[in-house]
Order: C-alpha cells, then structure tokens, then sequence
C-alpha cells in the first residue's frame, strides 16, 4: 500500500528541485544579511528584521500575483501560440512592474508606522534608511518575478536559478565591502546590506533577461513588445488568476511579519532571536514550496486527464514526502537549536556579549516550536498547491485568513503580551494557526477529492448503461 505512493517520490522530488533551489536563493539572501548583519549587534540585527517585515508583506503580494503568468504561458507553449504567449507575458510583466512600482510608493508612507508599534527607539531608527532602499529593490524583484513565472512555463526552470545564484553572489560580496568596510570601501551597516541587497536584484533581472533573449524557445515570446497596447479581457484574465494567490500568500506572511511587531514590543533582544528563528524557518519552508508547486502541477495535469484516483494517490504521495523531509528538518532543529542562533551572532563580542547570550538563549526556545510547526507548515502548503491544482482558491484563502487571524493571531497576541510566555508565547499561536490552516485544507482536498470520484464514476456508469442494449425476455 505504501509503495503506491513512495513510487512518485523521485519524479516528485525532480519536478520540485529547481523551484526549491531558486526560492531557498531568495532566502539566502535574507539568510547572508541577517548573519552578516548580526556582527553588529543585537540593535541592527533587530533593526533588519522590523524593516523587513514591511518588505515581507508588499514581496508576499507581488510573488503571490506573478504566479499567474506560469498557467497561461504553459498552456501556450502546449499549443504552439506564440503571440497569445506574447500577450500574456506583456501583460503579466506590465501588471508586476506597475505593481512593484505601487507596493514601494505605498510603502514609504508607512514608514512612521514603525514610531507608532511600541518599537524599540534605537531599533527603528536605524531601520528607517534601511527600509528605503529595500524598499525600492521591490520594483527588481517582482519583475524578476514575472519573468521567473514565464521562464517557468517554458520548463526553463534553470534558468532562474542561474540568476539567482549570481545575485547571491554579488550580495555577498557587496555585504561584505560595505557593511564591514573592507579594502578601502566606506564602512556603512545595515545600509551597506541594504545596497547590496538593491544591486543584486536590479543584476538579477537583467541577467535573467539576458538568458531568455537568447534562447530561441524563449526570445520570440519577448519580442516586439508594445505597451501601448493592452487588452482589457487579458488584463482581467491575470487579475483573476493572481489575485486569490497574493491573498492568500498574504495571510501567511502577514502573520508572521505581526509575530516580529509583537516581538518587538517584547524589546530588541525578543525581536532579534524572533528574526533568527524566522529566517531558519523561513528556509526549510521553501523546500515544502517546491513541493506545494509540484502538487499543483501533477493535480493539474491528472484533472485535465480526468484521472482523479490518480490525482488523489499523486496528491497524497507529495503529502507524505512533505512530511518525511519535514520531520528531518524537525528533528534537526531540536537537536542544533543551541547551535543554530550561534552562527548569526558573535559569541565572543564583549562589548555585547550579555545581549548576545541573551537572545540566544531565547532563539534557542523558539527552534523548538519551530521544530513542531514544520510538519503542520509544510502540509498546509502542500495541500494548498494541490488545491490550487485544482482550481479551488476562493473558500482556500477564507481557511488561510480564518486560520492564522481569528485563530493563530489572538493567541500570539494573548500569550505573547499579556503571559510570562513572550516570545513563546507568540509561536504557540503561530503554531495554532498553521496547524489549524493543515487539517482544515485537508479536509477540504479530501472532500473535492472524493466527490470527483464519485461523479465521475457515476457518469461512466450512465453512458455504459446507456451504450448497453436492454434485452428483451
């Protein structure tokens, strides 16, 4: 019985790989500023975290919108439409870098927000600049989006992993003259991260462009634009697609990015091992993000084949290697969580030596509910491609905000401000949502599931009576 599903996990794990590879790039650069950063002290660690937060929930929205683009391009290529292709592209890209534009003009107005959330002074003041040209870097990186989404439904899913891993490359190298100063380059901090950050991305769009232009599956698709002119019914045809994705992308996000404004109120220290622990996090959830693409993917391609037994064996095969690899990184996560907060910050730092321990000590606490909601995470996300696979999205993104804001938040909210809990406090309801978000998308998968079944097994019993001739005695 387990064979059946074990037997689709190298074909899952190999539709997944690229989308894993290319999502963990984004986070590694959030993972290399944050570790960089974190040589500084507690006060810039904290300080990256709270601009991030902002950036967190507008980059949510726009990565969530541009997977629109990957349906309609791969539905063109099958049928050899290079212009209908062409448009769908010029408008998603159009749609994404209006978009990036609007998130980023939106967001320098929030900005005294940060005086009015009960953060730390130092904190927010050294997040102020920071959060400007991270800010900007928005406009790159949801273009960037868009043409991943394209290159992705041309099955050059390399692609974008090539570009990312040059950014990676030049973040670090930036990070590393600017923020510490060396070889003769102006010591500048968080804003140093901050450049590095707004270059890569602006070097990964063009190299991306680059790669596309001259491949000559891909450089017919971005020819001849013409922005001038733009279709109403392909324009809607995007926002329709887009839209229930962003929201419920935003859901997730955004619940997190509360836990940091929680936390901070807590103090710089709570709000430094919080950002630890999230970006540890934040990278074993990519994996369960390549996992949730091929859900979608393969639940697609067995509902056009109206092959719906398979499409729920295939289904329930990329849950369980979810949760298989979920519970390595659970288990690895209990077992480092005194080790893991360590490589972000200098144990051996006199000068903010008792900070240091400090948080940690409470990073340390937080890996271990980390550990847990792995499981409950990566089923969730899991389960929702496979939704998504099935074109169900809007009662999906009423489960996700019910999940993790009338459930997950008030009790981050109670625990985390109004106990002794804290900071733990505030990950219980974290866990409390995600885990709530999984059994109650599951159980809306299970039920569609079957109901397919049972239709269409009903329908193929109706034409087999009819197309039978009754015998007469």
């Amino acid at each position: 019985m387990l064979k059946e599903y074990t037997k689709e996990f190298a074909y899952n794990l190999k539709l997944a790989s690229p989308v894993m590879l290319g999502m963990l790039g984004h986070t590694f650069v959030a993972f290399a500023d944050n570790i960089m950063v974190g040589q500084l002290g507690t006060a810039e660690l904290a300080a990256v975290s709270l601009g991030n937060s902002f950036i967190f929930i507008a980059m949510s929205l726009g990565i969530g919108f541009s997977t629109a683009i990957t349906p309609l391009i791969a539905e063109a290529d099958a049928s050899g439409d290079i212009q209908g292709g062409r448009s769908a592209f010029k408008h998603g890209l159009y749609l994404c870098t209006s978009l990036g534009i609007i998130l980023f003009l939106l967001l320098l107005p929030a900005k005294p927000l940060m005086y009015l959330m009960d953060q730390p002074g130092e904190v927010v003041e050294l997040a102020m600049p920071y959060l400007d040209l991270v800010a900007f870097s928005l406009v790159p990186l949801i273009i960037f989006q868009a043409l991943k989404q394209f290159s992705d439904g041309l099955s050059k899913t390399k692609y974008p992993m090539y570009a990312t891993l040059v950014a990676n490359i030049v973040n670090i190298t930036l990070n590393y003259l600017l923020i510490f100063g060396h070889f003769g380059f102006p010591k500048l901090g968080i804003i140093g991260a901050a450049i590095g950050t707004l270059v890569s991305r602006i070097l990964m769009v063009l190299y991306l462009w680059w790669l596309l232009k001259k491949n000559d599956k891909c450089s017919p698709y971005i020819t001849n634009f013409n922005f001038k002119v733009l279709h109403k019914r392909t324009i809607k045809k995007i926002l329709n697609l887009g839209l229930p994705s962003s929201m419920q992308m935003l859901f997730e996000v955004a619940v997190f990015t509360a836990a940091v404004w929680l936390s901070g109120v807590l103090g710089k220290n709570p709000q430094a091992a919080n950002q630890i622990a999230l970006n540890l996090s934040s990278m074993t959830y990519m994996v369960a993000t390549g996992l949730s693409v091929a859900s979608m993917i393969r639940v697609g391609n067995q509902k056009g084949l109206k092959r719906f037994r398979d499409l729920r064996r295939i289904a329930f095969s990329i849950f369980l290697l979810t949760f298989f690899i979920d519970v390595v990184f659970a288990t690895g996560f209990t077992l480092l969580r005194d080790w893991l907060p360590t490589i972000y910050l200098d144990e051996n730092d006199l000068l903010n030596q008792v900070d240091n321990f400090e948080v940690i000590s409470i990073a340390s606490e937080l890996l271990l509910i980390a550990a847990i909601f792995q499981i409950s995470d990566g089923i969730q996300i899991a389960v929702l491609g496979a939704l998504r696979g099935l074109q169900d999205v809007k009662i999906p993104t009423a489960i996700t905000f019910v999940a993790y804001w009338i459930i997950g938040f008030p009790i981050s909210y109670y625990l985390g401000l109004k106990t002794d809990l804290g900071g733990m406090g505030i990950w219980i309801g974290l866990l409390a949502g995600l885990t709530i978000a999984a059994i109650l998308l599951y159980i809306r998968f299970n039920y569609l599931t079957k109901k397919l079944i049972l239709k269409s097994e009903f329908e193929s019993s109706q034409i087999k009576s009819v197309s039978t001739p009754s015998i007469d005695k």
